[in-house]
Order: C-alpha cells, then structure tokens, then sequence
C-alpha cells in the first residue's frame, strides 16, 4: 500500500506564523526553532518584523494589515 503523503508544506513560513500567534504575537529570535530563511521570507513579504529591543532581537507579526 502506498504511504500517504504528509500534508507539511515546504515552506514552513505559515507554521512559524502561527507559532508566532500563540506565543503572543512575539517571541525572541534565539528561541525559535525555525530557519532563518523562513523568517526572511516572511520579513519580505513584510508579514512579521525584527526589532532589537536593547536586551536581544525580537520578532513580532506586522499588524499593519
């Protein structure tokens, strides 16, 4: 029987969103477990943003939608 095919998307860009949402809308950069290109990606598509608060980089969604 074949296997069935895993529904995860390559671009885990939509995972880290929703990461983001049940952490608060925020979460540090050193704890996220994501690549950094995925997070480039979406910094792109200007869908989350980087500040550097003084005490460590964050990344937060861009509630300018």
């Amino acid at each position: 029987m074949p296997k069935k095919a895993n529904p995860v998307p390559k671009d885990h860009s939509q995972l880290c969103l929703q990461y983001l949402s049940r952490c608060g809308g925020s979460a540090r950069l050193c704890t996220i477990n994501f690549s950094l290109s995925v997070i480039q990606t979406l910094v792109n598509q200007r869908r989350v943003k980087i500040t550097n608060t003084g005490a460590g980089f964050f990344v937060e969604l861009d509630e300018a939608k």
